[in-house]
């Protein structure tokens, strides 16, 4: 029988990013997109794990990936095969713990909206003539999971952990996603990260950003049939 599939979205999203994935690979696999629920990233790593079947291969998306590598720590003998998509393997730095702030305190003033678009401008996803519907795309999805997510999750953020010794003693099949085009997780430190493990593929999609699900659903989910291929390592090291 072949593995089950976790999906977590990213920050501010839901399972509507993964609309393509979802259909590509449950040909093949039963595939769940689990919601990052939770005040604290552990409360989010125990609820999808409370959701999931006993055993899962799990990809995720930004703040979705913290989630599924504080998985990993927490639950390595359930998880088969690990996938980060646009993701990094590093703590929120001090200054921008602290941009976040003036943000939040907009979001708090009714203010979302403008506050979103600073979070995803349309310059971190690929140029292309989608490059704004899709940015739109998620400032809707956005305004609708709410501005008390929105704080929760920056709050998550903020107080981010360094997962580098996680990843570093990870020893299943795992896969590093990103976008050429993407400048909030820029590509050398997508492959920084990918160099920490042991077992891990490094893909880059040329023509996509930040939102390679959406950008390029199709590279996206032939990439993830990949990962769902990738032997388990024969030795332990």
């Amino acid at each position: 029988m072949n593995e089950a599939v976790v999906l977590l979205p990213g920050f501010m999203a839901d399972g509507r990013v993964f609309v393509d994935q979802v259909a590509d690979l449950s040909g093949a696999h039963a595939v769940q997109v689990a919601p990052l629920l939770g005040n604290t990233l552990e409360e989010m790593a125990e609820s999808v794990l409370a959701t999931a079947p006993p055993t899962f291969a799990i990809a995720g998306h930004d703040l979705g990936a913290t989630v599924a590598t504080e998985i990993l720590r927490r639950a390595p003998n359930r998880v088969t095969r690990l996938a980060l998509i646009c993701a990094s393997a590093q703590g929120e730095t001090p200054s921008a713990a602290a941009a976040r702030e003036p943000r939040m305190v907009r979001a708090k003033a009714g203010r979302l909206g403008e506050v979103l678009m600073e979070e995803m401008p349309s310059t971190t996803l690929a140029d292309s003539e989608y490059r704004n519907a899709i940015r739109d795309h998620w400032i809707d999805m956005a305004m609708e999971v709410g501005v008390e997510t929105y704080l929760r999750q920056s709050k998550i953020i903020q107080r981010r952990p360094d997962m580098q010794k996680v990843l570093r003693r990870a020893r299943l099949p795992c896969m590093v996603i990103g976008g050429a085009a993407n400048t909030i997780v820029p590509p050398r430190r997508l492959e920084f990260m990918a160099e920490l493990m042991a077992c891990a593929e490094y893909v880059l999609l040329d023509g996509a950003g930040h939102l390679p699900m959406l950008e390029t659903p199709r590279a996206m989910s032939r990439a993830l049939q990949s990962w769902l291929k990738i032997e388990a390592p024969l030795v332990l090291r």
